[in-house]
């Protein structure tokens, strides 16, 4: 695959991630945890890191993300993990996921990118998983910054591009 594209695919994919950790890092205590019986941000978090990780996976078959995190997210039922993870545990989640991400597309090939994956919702190609992915990132992105935007009367910001170019450090 043309390095053009897979840096301009990095260089969104990687900025949706990086407004995802702007957002985590930005989470007042209170809107984390959640009130009552309301799950809180965390939940919201676990869940776009934990489809970011599958879907970089391509197959639900043999994936299993790293502890303490389980597979609760492909429970039909909806059930939420035992117990809430910490900033610090979905920050370290995060990193896990910004660094599979830019394997991926580094190592992105014409053959993989048209590999077909097949998940509950339907089937499509590598290349396009990786675009729906990065809009599910994106969604969850938003969704939190508009939370703390009603909490606080801003959100986290916007961010244009990934600062930390395909290849490097």
């Amino acid at each position: 695959m043309e390095l053009g594209w897979k840096a301009a695919l990095w260089s969104q994919f990687g900025a949706a991630i990086d407004m995802l950790e702007r957002a985590v890092r930005a989470c007042p205590d209170d809107l984390w945890r959640g009130q009552g019986d309301a799950p809180g941000a965390w939940s919201i978090v676990h869940h776009a890191l934990f489809w970011l990780d599958l879907y970089l996976a391509g197959s639900v078959e043999g994936f299993a993300p790293p502890p303490p995190f389980g597979l609760e997210e492909l429970d039909p039922s909806g059930r939420l993990p035992e117990r809430a993870y910490s900033k610090d545990e979905l920050v370290a989640y995060l990193e896990h996921g910004r660094a599979r991400c830019r394997r991926a597309i580094e190592s992105l090939s014409d053959a993989r990118a048209t590999q077909r994956c097949r998940f509950g919702w339907g089937e499509v190609s590598y290349g396009e998983l990786l675009i729906y992915n990065l809009r599910h990132v994106q969604d969850h992105a938003g969704e939190l910054s508009s939370l703390i935007g009603q909490a606080l009367g801003s959100g986290p910001g916007w961010v244009a591009r990934t600062k930390t170019p395909l290849g490097g450090a």
